[in-house]
Protein backbone atom coordinates (compact mmCIF):
# COMPACT_ATOMS: atom_id res chain seq x y z
CA UNK A 1 0.00 0.00 0.00
CA UNK A 2 1.17 3.52 -0.87
CA UNK A 3 2.51 5.51 2.37
CA UNK A 4 1.09 8.50 0.09
CA UNK A 5 -2.46 6.93 0.33
CA UNK A 6 -2.16 6.20 4.14
CA UNK A 7 -1.09 9.66 4.82
CA UNK A 8 -3.79 11.06 2.68
CA UNK A 9 -6.42 8.87 4.81
CA UNK A 10 -5.24 10.15 7.83
CA UNK A 11 -5.31 13.68 7.15
CA UNK A 12 -8.54 13.47 5.64
CA UNK A 13 -9.48 11.78 9.07
CA UNK A 14 -8.09 14.71 11.04
CA UNK A 15 -9.32 17.32 8.94
CA UNK A 16 -12.97 15.97 8.85
CA UNK A 17 -12.50 15.10 12.85
CA UNK A 18 -11.84 19.11 12.85
CA UNK A 19 -14.25 20.03 11.27
CA UNK A 20 -16.64 18.89 13.61
CA UNK A 21 -15.17 20.12 16.45
CA UNK A 22 -14.10 16.95 17.63
CA UNK A 23 -10.89 15.78 19.66
CA UNK A 24 -9.60 12.45 19.00
CA UNK A 25 -10.60 11.44 22.17
CA UNK A 26 -14.48 11.89 20.93
CA UNK A 27 -14.01 10.68 17.33
CA UNK A 28 -12.66 7.31 19.11
CA UNK A 29 -15.33 6.93 20.99
CA UNK A 30 -17.98 7.54 18.67
CA UNK A 31 -16.02 5.08 16.46
CA UNK A 32 -15.58 2.39 19.05
CA UNK A 33 -11.52 2.62 18.79
CA UNK A 34 -8.97 3.67 20.99
CA UNK A 35 -7.64 7.18 21.13
CA UNK A 36 -4.00 6.34 20.57
CA UNK A 37 -5.24 4.30 17.77
CA UNK A 38 -6.94 7.01 15.65
CA UNK A 39 -3.78 9.34 16.12
CA UNK A 40 -1.61 6.66 14.46
CA UNK A 41 -4.54 6.81 11.66
CA UNK A 42 -4.15 10.62 11.42
CA UNK A 43 -0.56 10.59 11.54
CA UNK A 44 -0.23 7.88 9.11
CA UNK A 45 1.82 5.42 11.32
CA UNK A 46 -1.19 2.29 10.54
CA UNK A 47 -2.87 0.98 7.83
CA UNK A 48 -6.01 1.26 8.76
CA UNK A 49 -8.42 -1.97 7.92
CA UNK A 50 -11.84 -1.96 5.87
CA UNK A 51 -13.96 -2.19 9.62
CA UNK A 52 -12.16 0.44 10.63
CA UNK A 53 -12.47 3.08 7.73
CA UNK A 54 -16.47 1.70 8.04
CA UNK A 55 -16.62 2.52 11.70
CA UNK A 56 -14.66 6.14 11.18
CA UNK A 57 -17.11 6.82 8.13
CA UNK A 58 -20.01 5.56 9.89
CA UNK A 59 -19.03 8.07 13.37
CA UNK A 60 -18.07 11.12 11.02
CA UNK A 61 -21.72 10.50 9.42
CA UNK A 62 -20.23 9.96 5.98
CA UNK A 63 -20.61 6.69 3.42
CA UNK A 64 -17.17 5.28 3.35
CA UNK A 65 -16.61 5.64 0.06
CA UNK A 66 -17.13 9.48 0.46
CA UNK A 67 -14.11 9.31 3.35
CA UNK A 68 -12.29 7.51 0.58
CA UNK A 69 -13.08 10.51 -1.93
CA UNK A 70 -12.09 13.10 0.31
CA UNK A 71 -8.67 11.59 0.22
CA UNK A 72 -8.19 12.46 -3.71
CA UNK A 73 -9.35 16.12 -3.40
CA UNK A 74 -6.76 17.45 -1.02
CA UNK A 75 -3.92 19.08 -2.34
CA UNK A 76 -1.05 17.18 -3.05
CA UNK A 77 1.63 18.46 -1.32
CA UNK A 78 4.96 16.69 -0.88
CA UNK A 79 6.25 15.31 2.40
CA UNK A 80 7.50 17.31 5.07
CA UNK A 81 11.18 16.08 6.13
CA UNK A 82 13.08 17.25 9.31
CA UNK A 83 15.73 19.65 8.99
CA UNK A 84 19.10 18.94 9.88
CA UNK A 85 20.69 21.88 11.90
Amino acid sequence: MSARLIDLFGSTVRRQRESRGWSQEHLAWQADLNRSYVGEIERGQVVASLLTVQKLADALGLPAADLLRLCDAQPHHPPVTARAN
